[in-house]
């Protein structure tokens, strides 16, 4: 998609510097790829604490993987 947009030129510079990428282009595709990555992190940062394992769980886990057909209620 073609956009105009204006671009802090110190920003750039410094962004190409850093990065070594060479065109306009892929320092702004790479800043967005950076900033939807970073965002996702902070979705899963947000769940922290908001899953509870029960207390044997390393112990069930090896045992259910040992034998995944085992159900149990």
């Amino acid at each position: 998609m073609r956009t105009n947009v204006e671009i802090d030129d110190k920003l750039l510079s410094k962004a190409k510097k850093l990065s070594g990428l060479k065109t306009k282009r892929e320092i702004v595709n790479e800043a967005l790829k950076s900033f939807i990555r970073y965002q996702q992190q902070l979705g899963v940062l947000k769940l922290a604490g908001k899953f509870q394992f029960w207390d044997d769980y390393e112990h069930e886990y090896k045992r259910l993987r040992e034998n995944p057909h085992i159900i149990e209620d």
